[in-house]
């Protein structure tokens, strides 16, 4: 398994998303509010998050959270990191900035 995936950080930044809400996973996505690539994707995501309402979706500007990603390092914005319901990474790296590339990832991850 890629060490990234087993990240303890990685665990407890899908832990407490999921704290918050009764979800069968979670979808993050870490950007920052610099990043025009970032600024753009926004909206395409929250319409992701309206179609998997059983999902639990978060935006985090790494700058603004930067305590929610303990020792994280993110070099390529956007990052993805999607979990299952215990807090297991499944997927955490850079993604193409597009909606169905979400759905793509969802969808093979089984969520």
């Amino acid at each position: 398994m890629n060490h990234a995936l087993t990240d303890p950080d990685l665990h407890a930044l899908l832990t407490a998303t999921l704290s918050r809400v009764t979800a069968d996973g979670a979808v993050i996505c870490l950007c920052a509010a610099w990043c025009g690539t970032c600024r753009e994707f926004e909206p395409l995501f929250q319409r992701v998050a309206q179609t998997h309402p059983h999902l639990a979706f978060r935006w985090i500007d790494i700058e603004d959270e930067a305590d929610a990603l303990g020792d994280l390092d993110i070099g390529t914005f956007p990052t993805l990191v999607i979990g299952a319901r215990d807090g297991a990474a499944r997927f955490a790296g850079p993604v193409l900035p597009q909606a169905a590339q979400i759905e793509r990832l969802i969808k093979s991850l089984a969520l």
